[in-house]
């Protein structure tokens, strides 16, 4: 009769089952997918930023000037760029926000989520044709929002914005119009 330990059976169990672990581990890296052509087109939007606006009274409250400031860089692995913001404005005032943009390949769109320090969330879905870039989305607590860019040369674009919300009294909506310029656009290396 042949008797074995349980230690011995226990060390062999974990063995086993490490094993196996690592193993699936290993596939799993091997098999990650890079980013696509559709990432690449982001890497437009990496660089310093700045922006001069203008805000078009409404409903929604005064116009005047905007300003604004971007810092964006590619997240490591190149799938999303990172942009932090600082925004001046004399109607809105100002504050800072944070926002990633990526590709979703299922829905086959571009992604925009931001958050920003006046207590914003933004959800959007954007597309490409050729020069210009369009996005919906949801700006809660504000409203819908349609944002337009149209790129002019490679350092340097403009955009529209437009914002409506329902209010007790209809619906309200505000224009924002602009141009960004690139000082500095940063290398694309994590993103090939």
């Amino acid at each position: 009769m042949k008797r074995t330990s349980k230690g011995t059976l226990g060390l062999f169990i974990a063995t086993f089952i490490a094993c196996l672990l690592l193993t699936a581990t290993a596939s799993a890296q091997m098999n990650m997918p890079k980013p696509g052509p559709e990432h690449k087109k982001l890497d437009y939007f990496t660089g310093n930023w700045t922006c001069d606006g203008d805000m078009k009274s409404s409903p929604m409250g005064p116009g005047g000037k905007m300003t604004m400031t971007d810092d964006s860089k590619w997240m490591d692995g190149g799938y999303f760029v990172v942009i932090h913001s600082q925004f001046k404005s004399g109607s809105m005032g100002d504050g800072n926000g944070i926002a990633f943009l990526g590709y979703d390949a299922d829905e086959k769109k571009y992604t925009y989520n931001e958050f920003n320090s006046q207590g914003e969330a933004v959800v959007s879905r954007g597309t490409v044709d050729g020069d210009a870039w369009t996005w919906n989305g949801d700006m809660k607590p504000s409203g819908k929002g349609r944002f337009s860019e149209k790129i002019l040369s490679p350092t340097s674009y403009t955009f529209k914005f437009r914002c409506h919300r329902m209010a007790p009294t209809g619906p309200r909506s505000s224009t924002v119009s602009a141009r960004r310029t690139n000082s500095i656009q940063y290398p694309v290396s994590s993103a090939q």
